[in-house]
């Protein structure tokens, strides 16, 4: 059985996931897709931080910005 963050993205294609970036933004929105890198676009996005929560659209964040994604599981997998 596969795990890790691809599999967990592969299962949470279409559902909403919330990721957690390096400088501590919060980014929550509909997995459209990713490529080999765990680049991923997002559609219908929100970015959260202590001050506010803004609405983006659809958005492409850069895999290696990621520390922790958050799927519709439940479980937390952490970026490699």
């Amino acid at each position: 059985m596969a795990t890790g963050p691809a599999h967990v993205l592969e299962q949470a294609l279409h559902q909403r996931v919330s990721l957690v970036l390096k400088d501590g933004r919060t980014i929550s929105g509909e997995l459209l897709g990713m490529d080999e890198h765990l680049n991923l676009v997002l559609d219908h996005s929100e970015e959260t931080t202590a001050e506010r929560t803004r609405r983006l659209g659809r958005l492409i964040v850069r895999g290696s910005s990621i520390t922790s994604l958050f799927a519709p599981g439940g479980m937390p997998a952490k970026a490699p």
